[in-house]
């Protein structure tokens, strides 16, 4: 890929430099060196996440040819990469639905519990995981139906609780996530490929850690659900309280000799964005990976530092590209009766938040998407924000307040041609984000 000039072609830069960022996540450049050989036994491979369909096709490639290997993976739909050509296929791959559950994920998570039967000492299990993973594969608790799990995770997504709080509930409703799926291989030598999709690259918050010890207890996922005011059924919370329903912890034997390996970060990818950057003849600078918080909130405070840079050259001299990554969240917002809820995503509310803030800066340009090329449930990847985007939706008659009060950044930004939209990456990293000031 050739830079576009920053100075000529601002937009079309800034996606050059998220195109970059998605291209540093791919799996087939980071996989080989965290291979073991292959075992005595089988080797199966088990994953769920939005790049677990390029994870298997990576493994697919880079495990000996005359070397046994089968096994499932479960991505989003849609998130299926083209198979390359002369590819055989080993690794089945089944698609369900993301971010609420569905009974294809259910299938599919039943399917990859069922393969660990059998399995023996001598065997190997390589498990890709991906962000994505805690809605793709989805096995209720005892006791708990597939209906009442989509109620709660919806709930979960609209209530602004975090990643860590989402997936501790997660975990500990769930018979294969929070490490119970590792277990459930043993005695088998288990190896976790993972791409990391939180702050902070913690595997056990990753796809809610399958395959990893799980530290938070029942009693923590109880105050989750209390502090955001879920309700969840009361039996379910009975085995709660009473601690029924807890997870694998560190330390625990079933866990012994296992290997975890982070193939892909935020940070790796904020770090090929930058170098890019510079080598565009600007400076680049990382705020951090592990942004959180209010996703229009935290869209106020880059359009602060935007408009420091731009107006003081503090605390950043211009011309620069500023760098975030991480995982802000989305309140929904209560509407009036008969009021349609807008649509969009944590990216797409980042910019509304950031052009408000911004209020037309001259010189100041940015984009923030998902790198895995859908922001929330819609088609488009995030949104641009240039200078005159206010005035060009002011024009058009259109309030940002108003889209803001019903979380409607889609709306907002397609009919200004502000969308960022390039169909799945198949890789997830989380959310990117550059603005640019010249």
């Amino acid at each position: 890929m050739t830079a576009p000039n920053p100075a000529a072609q601002p937009r079309q830069f800034l996606e050059y430099l998220y195109q970059v960022a998605v291209k540093r996540a791919l799996p087939l450049h980071n996989t080989a060196a965290c291979l073991p050989p292959p075992p005595k036994g089988r080797t199966l491979v088990l994953g769920a996440g939005k790049a677990g369909g390029s994870m298997a096709h990576a493994v697919e490639a880079l495990w000996p040819a005359d070397a046994p290997l089968e096994g499932l993976v479960v991505t989003r739909y849609h998130h299926t990469p083209p198979r390359p050509e002369g590819l055989k296929q080993r690794i089945e791959i089944v698609e369900a639905a993301h971010p609420v559950p569905d009974a294809a994920g259910r299938a599919a998570a039943e399917r990859i519990l069922a393969l660990t039967q059998g399995l023996t000492k001598d065997d190997l299990v390589l498990c890709l995981i991906s962000g994505g993973g805690s809605a793709l594969l989805t096995l209720p608790a005892e006791g708990l139906t597939l209906e009442e799990k989509q109620r709660i995770n919806k709930a979960l997504l609209e209530s602004g609780a975090n990643i860590a709080e989402m997936n501790c509930v997660r975990k500990h409703l769930s018979r294969i996530k929070g490490g119970r799926l590792a277990a459930a291989c043993a005695p088998a030598q288990v190896v976790t490929l993972t791409i990391s999709d939180v702050p902070g690259d913690d595997p056990s918050i990753i796809a809610s850690g399958p395959t990893v010890p799980d530290a938070t207890s029942c009693a923590e996922a109880v105050a989750v659900l209390q502090r955001y005011g879920i309700a969840v059924p009361g039996a379910i919370m009975s085995l709660l309280e009473q601690g029924a329903l807890e997870t694998p912890k560190p330390g625990d034997a079933a866990f012994a000799g296992h290997a975890v390996h982070l193939i892909a970060t935020p940070q790796q990818s904020l770090e090929a964005a930058a170098e890019a950057a510079r080598a565009a003849g600007l400076d680049a600078h990382i705020l951090s990976d592990e942004m959180e918080g209010e996703s229009r909130e935290v869209g106020k405070v880059h359009a602060a530092l935007a408009r420091a840079v731009a107006q003081r050259g503090q605390p950043f001299g211009r011309p620069c590209v500023i760098l975030s990554g991480g995982e802000t969240t989305v309140t929904v917002r209560p509407l009036p009766p008969g009021a349609a809820r807008g649509r969009g995503g944590r990216a797409g509310e980042f910019c509304m938040g950031l052009a408000l803030a911004l209020q037309g800066q001259p010189g100041v340009w940015a984009l923030a998407a998902d790198t895995d090329g859908i922001d929330g449930v819609e088609d488009n990847a995030g949104a641009f924000v240039a200078p005159d985007t206010l005035q060009r939706a002011r024009a058009a008659g259109m309030k940002i307040d108003a889209y803001l009060d019903r979380n409607d950044a889609y709306g907002y930004f397609q009919p200004l041609g502000d969308l960022v939209v390039t169909g799945p990456t198949h890789t997830n990293v989380n959310d990117f984000r550059a603005l640019l000031i010249l």
